[in-house]
């Protein structure tokens, strides 16, 4: 067996992902996920099961994680790496607990500029789902052994069913203009007006697809 970067996706009708708007003690709007972001004893489908035993493990160092740094960053779509880049950070994970053999989570949106996208996109009405990001041993059987967490990234899905089954990020890697979208993402982060335009270009784009 051999170490794998393991990422597993649970879309918005799998996670029971709700979106929570809030106002705070000054009147701002505080955006919260709450959901299942991981499954124990259940093959997904890319073939893998999870031991109960594996995700509890995780869910145990991960929810003292949080008790001790405040929270566990995580991003906005699910990036091929472990490393969690802070300029594309989304939101911050501030609970992690399990409720028989789910994982089950709340999230805060953040005022980053791929947070503002997220809030932008959810106010829109954009569905999220979650990706976990983690290690671990695949057996030949599918089963994963020795799963170190890493975090559970944000995956957007239209609210009309069947519209867009996949991440948007994906949709917008098909065409050359969605690269360079993402591209400026990255480009942008101590630029105000930049973010602004990015997050008008990615809800036009989110928008077009629904159309």
């Amino acid at each position: 067996m051999n170490t794998d970067l393991l990422i597993e996706t649970l879309q918005p009708n799998e996670g029971n992902i709700i979106t929570e708007a809030v106002k705070d003690s000054n009147g701002n709007k505080r955006f919260y996920l709450k959901g299942i972001y991981m499954q124990a004893d259940i093959k997904n489908r890319n073939g893998r099961v999870y031991p109960l035993s594996e995700i509890s493990k995780a869910v145990q160092l991960a929810a003292s994680a949080i008790q001790t740094h405040g929270g566990i960053f995580g991003e906005l779509d699910h990036p091929q790496t472990l490393t969690i880049n802070m300029d594309r950070v989304s939101h911050v994970i501030k609970e992690l607990h399990m409720d028989g053999n789910n994982a089950v989570g709340k999230a805060e949106l953040l005022d980053t500029p791929m947070g503002q996208i997220a809030k932008t996109l959810a106010e829109s009405g954009a569905r999220y789902g979650v990706s976990s990001r983690g290690t671990g041993d695949v057996g030949t059987d599918g089963m994963v052994n020795g799963f170190n967490f890493v975090t559970c990234d944000l995956v957007i899905t239209p609210s009309a069913p069947g519209a867009m089954p996949d991440p948007l990020y994906e949709s917008l890697q098909q065409d050359a203009k969605g690269r360079q979208i993402m591209t400026l993402a990255e480009a942008v982060k101590n630029d105000p007006k930049a973010q602004e335009f990015l997050k008008k270009e990615i809800l036009r784009k989110f928008t077009d697809i629904l159309n």
